[in-house]
């Protein structure tokens, strides 16, 4: 049995057909997106109708991320303050373009578990379990800095391999003999690696052998995506930070929250000035 899992698309049309061309070639019996396909970027409305068709044409299937969790929450609720609709304009101007399918969107599962199609005695213990985050939640993300003790209770038991996304960060390490799989993002990894990563997955042997695919894509296309579609004009102060964050595959909006949000919330600074002045520390 062969699965692909992948995750955190974040509206990056050119590396998201990249990896459905190379996904299709591999030719899994099972393929699950694993959560934050929109958002983020400049092609949500493209990639979520691709995703869709995919799902309706060969049976993928979808786990929701924050990011779905977020637009859900901009088509049923208007801003509370004019700050917060400033802040949040990245994500209202995606909803904009998702409105005619917001749909499709909805309905996904916040997790998702399978097993081996074998009739081998081991197939009993091969369920894997794929959730964006945690048990915890879709924003609990798994890295190599956080410690077993706080992941302790985040597991289900009695699982051969625990899948998780969020982090942007290709990841395995093993807790209390559970292992765990971080597949990455495809269209905004967060290691210093520009390029995609979707983990595949084999049952020989009665385990499951596991690979992270790292690859390459269009990202000039990807680029001009972002500088034409309106994105970085229309999405208000934040939607800069999040394009230098895919152009130089690290995170930055945390270090913003940091170092500048507590000032803007406090109406003591811009959301404009503040960005410009992070930008300007962290190079662009």
């Amino acid at each position: 049995m062969r699965v692909v899992i992948f995750s955190d698309v974040q509206a990056n049309l050119p590396a998201m057909q990249e990896a459905v061309e190379r996904i299709l070639k591999w030719g899994p019996d099972l393929v699950v997106m694993a959560g934050d396909l929109v958002n983020r970027g400049p092609k949500s409305l493209e990639c979520l109708e691709l995703f869709d068709q995919l799902r309706r044409t060969r049976g993928w299937l979808p786990v929701q991320g924050n990011h779905e969790t977020y637009i859900l929450k901009c088509a049923a609720e208007a801003p509370a303050t004019p700050l917060e609709a400033e802040l949040r304009r990245f994500a209202d101007w995606t909803y904009a373009q998702l409105r005619p399918r917001i749909a499709a969107l909805t309905g996904w599962p916040d997790h998702l578990c399978f097993h081996a199609a074998s009739a081998e005695p081991a197939a009993a213990q091969s369920w894997v379990h794929v959730t964006h985050g945690t048990m915890a939640g879709n924003r609990d993300g798994i890295g190599p800095a956080v410690p077993d003790a706080a992941l302790r209770g985040k597991l289900p038991p009695d699982i051969a391999l625990f899948v998780t996304a969020h982090t942007h960060r290709p990841l395995e390490r093993v807790l209390d003999g559970i292992p765990i799989l971080n597949v990455g993002s495809v269209g905004s990894p967060f290691d210093g690696d520009v390029r995609g990563s979707f983990a595949r997955l084999e049952w020989r042997g009665g385990r499951w052998q596991r690979e992270i695919v790292r690859f390459t894509y269009d990202r000039v296309r990807a680029d001009r995506d972002f500088l034409a579609s309106g994105f970085i004009e229309e999405g208000g102060p934040l939607a800069p930070i999040l394009y230098e964050e895919w152009r130089q595959a690290r995170p930055l909006m945390p270090h913003w929250r940091r170092d500048f949000e507590a000032a803007v919330l406090a109406g003591e600074r811009a959301p404009g000035s503040a960005v410009a002045e992070f930008l300007s520390q962290v190079g662009t």
